[in-house]
């Protein structure tokens, strides 16, 4: 979870709001969010214990079309999308420090290198993993402690007034709710392994709350540290964040080290991406004979789906732009979590659901993650209608490729 969201769009979120409470309510809304969709993701899960995450649920809960559709979406938008912006960020981290480099250079080398590494077994994949994740995570602590330590900080107003009232009503509120939401992406990427976790009807449901939990208390810290020890101007529509903030911690020189230091850190998203989303493309290489070339041998690494997935994060690095590619991200994304979370109403319905786990809340949480995530796709469509557009006509597409893909594997049953 923990990447190129928070290290680069509280730049974005600030060309529409510049109230600090505002910017943190937003954050505490992505928390909550990302919870509430882990309690109901939870349930889903644990009836339907298959690797592939919504391909596996909403194949289950509706039809192979929308599980195809689900599988197509997290291919392209849920891992090779997310895998070419957080390489895009660290090469802009690197650039900014050092200009001669060109960021998307770096962007294509640094994933070429990580998928490298993940076609060893799934052992090394996971000690790399676990490395890089345990390295951020106390180097993110650190910055937040040197942060609030500093004796030049900003004055921040945190009380709740008009304004505050005024920015949660206002559209671009919504819109900036699509940069937090992109941060928070990677809540239920344990779905995804579902079948190599150990005990998954016990782990996958605390990986989802116990993750989801820290990163929000981090996410909380680290934009309020931002906020404590930059001036908004300076952060105002610019994505390395995290050196600007740097700059004002440690010194130009202490911060352009920090800032080498956590564009590094970005190589643990790219690397969980590159590890988890192969894992769909196998799942659907099983069930559709024209990608039956992505199934490998039980328990071995996926290493053609790695390899295909990679390509396509590379193209997205050579043909897009950072802030378009994470508004189509978003919009997509956030259909296909909200049939999922929607799939525990259909469980109960159906009283099919499992009594190893039920949704926490139920039926207020999953009821609050589908309303405010249904207000917050309203405003894309109305702001962003051409990134609406594209995601749309991308749905529609894999649709279609269902059923080629269909009456291909009946032509040869």
């Amino acid at each position: 979870m923990i990447g190129t969201g928070v290290f680069t769009s509280l730049g974005f979120q600030l060309l529409d709001i510049q109230n600090p409470i505002s910017i943190m309510l937003l954050w505490v809304t992505g928390c909550v969010l990302a919870l509430f969709g882990a309690f109901s993701y939870s349930e889903v899960a644990v009836n339907f214990p298959k690797s592939g995450g919504e391909y596996n649920f909403t194949r289950e809960l509706y039809h192979p079309s929308i599980g195809f559709s689900a599988g197509w979406v997290s291919l392209f938008a849920g891992f090779a999308a997310p895998v070419s912006l957080a390489s895009i960020a660290l090469g802009s981290y690197l650039s900014f420090i050092y200009p001669v480099l060109n960021k998307s250079v770096i962007a294509v080398v640094i994933i070429v290198l990580i998928t490298v590494f993940h076609l060893f077994n799934n052992r090394i994949s996971s000690l790399f993993q676990r490395f890089f994740t345990y390295i951020k995570v106390i180097v993110i602590i650190l910055f937040i402690i040197s942060g609030f330590l500093i004796s030049n900080s900003q004055h921040l107003d945190l009380a709740i007034n008009q304004t505050v009232i005024n920015d949660l009503m206002n559209p671009g509120f919504a819109i900036s709710l699509l940069y937090v939401s992109f941060a928070y992406s990677g809540w239920n990427a344990s779905t995804y392994v579902t079948k190599e976790v150990i005990n998954p009807s016990r782990n996958i449901p605390l990986s989802l709350f116990i993750g989801t939990l820290i990163v929000s208390a981090l996410y909380l810290s680290l934009n309020f540290v931002f906020l404590y020890t930059a001036p908004i101007e300076d952060l105002k529509g610019k994505l390395e964040i995290g050196i600007i903030s740097a700059d004002f911690i440690f010194g130009k020189n202490g911060g352009q080290i920090m800032g080498g230091i956590i564009s590094l850190l970005l190589i643990s998203t790219i690397s969980s991406m590159i590890f988890s989303g192969p894992r769909v493309l196998s799942s659907m290489g099983k069930d559709y004979k024209m990608l039956n070339f992505l199934v490998e041998k039980e328990n071995s690494t996926p290493k053609i789906s790695i390899i295909v997935q990679s390509l396509i994060s590379i193209l997205f690095v050579l043909t897009s732009t950072f802030e378009k590619v994470i508004t189509y991200v978003g919009f997509i994304l956030i259909i296909y979590t909200m049939l999922t979370v929607f799939g525990v109403f259909i469980l109960r319905y159906k009283k099919i659901s499992s009594s190893t786990y039920k949704t926490f809340g139920y039926p207020i949480t999953p009821l609050v993650f589908l309303i405010i995530n249904s207000w917050f796709l309203y405003y894309v469509i109305k702001s962003k209608p051409q990134e609406a557009l594209m995601g749309t006509l991308f749905l529609l597409t894999s649709i279609i490729v269902y059923f080629i893909m269909n009456k291909f594997n009946k032509s040869k049953i």
